[in-house]
């Protein structure tokens, strides 16, 4: 696997494997990985679901410059469900109202409903719990796994590498070239580094002697529940308008519930936590009469923010050649096509289109 490459992408998340799947019919590209599969940590542990008015206003913007690629996708996507409708309540106690008032107010969808129409679509809304309801009408779940493959073969095909079980050890610039030598023993040449490392970018970016830029990953935890009498396949995602839990359906039968929990960790394989889950469950409880006998499944990943919580992609000021791709949050499934699209361009020095409003933004310089 050791040879010279046009780019070497590090990280092969669904970030890493959108942008080698943009920038492979120009460039030969090599994607290295540190673990056995592609995803194993945040994108094979994410219950994505796309929702406009989520994130702060970047994440916004490639998340709406996104929605056309799910809602008409390529014809070898790979699955007929990429994007499956699922609407989003917000339901709001007296306390969290002007959660609800400054979610309507961003002017991207969210109208307020009754209570009588919120509780129509979710029967098992305790009466009392919430004072205002709100709707998201345009959300969809997402298809993480035929995405992510979707790009990996993307990348393949054009001529692009994937190593696996290869850490990078040693990342060099030399002579114009960056030398990345890996855990399994190869050795990439390449005049272009792309750090799509997740929450492992700070610790990349000191491989190749450079500062970090102060990410930080969070750990967030999830479980499986059985709703008991309800039938909650055409559910909403419900969850409380100050996002401090919420509650989605998981292979039509079952409950996927979070504390929406964001707790900072290091990166590593990160494990879900009892009392976070017990917290999931009780928040749950307190709005929705359902009945937790016991957690069938529960998980954690992480989710990894810059220090203002937006985007960082762009080339370092201090070592030509290296371009970061990380900070991605809890948002990069639903803004991947959108981001693929921009990096891709950035990279090239094309025109980025839609997204020039926001390369200020995301400049990873604005950390130095």
């Amino acid at each position: 696997m050791s040879g010279h490459y046009d780019v070497a992408v590090i990280g092969a998340g669904m970030v890493g494997a959108s942008v080698a799947a943009g920038l492979g019919p120009t460039h030969k590209v090599a994607l290295v990985e540190m673990e056995a599969q592609a995803g194993f940590h945040t994108t094979g542990r994410s219950a994505a679901i796309w929702i406009r008015n989520y994130g702060p206003p970047d994440v916004r913007v490639l998340t709406g410059l996104s929605y056309d690629f799910y809602q008409n996708p390529p014809a070898d996507i790979g699955t007929d469900a990429l994007a499956v409708g699922r609407r989003i309540l917000y339901l709001a106690p007296d306390t969290q109202t002007p959660a609800l008032e400054a979610l309507i107010a961003q002017d991207l969808g969210i109208e307020e409903i009754s209570l009588a129409r919120a509780k129509a679509l979710c029967p098992a809304i305790r009466d009392g719990y919430a004072v205002r309801a709100g709707l998201e009408s345009d959300g969809f779940d997402m298809d993480v796994a035929a995405l992510h493959q979707f790009y990996l073969r993307r990348a393949r095909a054009a001529g692009g590498v994937l190593l696996l079980r290869h850490r990078a050890g040693r990342i060099e610039r030399k002579n114009g070239i960056w030398e990345v030598e890996t855990s399994g023993g190869a050795v990439i040449h390449a005049p272009i580094v792309i750090n799509a490392a997740g929450a492992w970018g700070d610790e990349v970016a000191k491989i190749a002697g450079l500062a970090p830029i102060g990410l930080v990953p969070c750990r967030r935890t999830a479980a499986i529940i059985d709703p008991g009498r309800w039938d909650v396949e055409h559910w909403p995602l419900v969850q409380s308008a100050g996002h401090d839990w919420y509650a989605r359906t998981e292979a039509r039968t079952r409950l996927m519930v979070t504390p929406c929990d964001e707790t900072p960790d290091v990166p590593h394989d990160v494990q879900p936590d009892e009392l976070d889950i017990a917290i999931a469950v009780d928040r749950m409880s307190q709005a929705l009469d359902i009945e937790v006998r016991r957690v069938e499944h529960s998980w954690a990943g992480l989710r990894t923010f810059t220090p203002d919580r937006s985007l960082a992609f762009g080339w370092d000021s201090a070592a030509p050649g290296f371009f970061w791709c990380v900070g991605q949050g809890g948002y990069g499934i639903q803004t991947a096509p959108a981001a693929s699209a921009l990096v891709t361009a950035m990279v090239k020095g094309a025109d980025p289109g839609a997204a020039v409003a926001i390369m200020a933004a995301i400049d990873p310089m604005r950390f130095r």
